[in-house]
């Protein structure tokens, strides 16, 4: 039998325990995954970490596939979408308490001139979405 990925499982789980425990829950991302939608200044070697407390966002959904909501940076509202599979932690600002997941198959970073500012980016060859099979 097939089972699920444990993964968004655990971070919805870890999320809940952390607000539980009065700390401010942290999102770890690898932004080099397909589907990433994060606000690119504030991405550092390929990273990203993101404040979801509760007063910091709005709309927060976590479903097994995707984490979705909505944060202001630097004044101007911007809604975030992060597959799972681009989750490389989740954990508290205030002790580092958490999960820290192992680095899944990790896609081949696109070219340094296929991006342009403002412009999302197909990361394929062939220009049609690709889809991949994970277990």
């Amino acid at each position: 039998m097939s089972m699920s990925s444990q993964k968004p499982y655990l971070i919805r789980a870890i999320y809940q325990w952390l607000l539980d425990n009065d700390c401010t829950p942290y999102l770890l991302v690898n932004t080099d995954y397909e589907g990433v939608v994060v606000p690119d200044q504030y991405i550092r070697d390929s990273r990203i970490v993101l404040n979801l407390a509760p007063d910091a966002i709005d709309g927060l959904n976590m479903d097994n596939d995707w984490v979705s909501f909505s944060a202001r940076f630097s004044g101007k509202a911007m809604n975030l979408f992060i597959p799972v599979i681009a989750i490389q932690a989740i954990y508290g600002k205030e002790n580092n308490e958490g999960m820290f997941f192992p680095e899944e198959e990790h896609p081949t970073p696109p070219p340094p001139t296929a991006k342009e500012p403002g412009k999302p980016t197909n990361k394929t060859t062939n220009g049609k979405p690709s889809l991949k099979l994970v277990k």
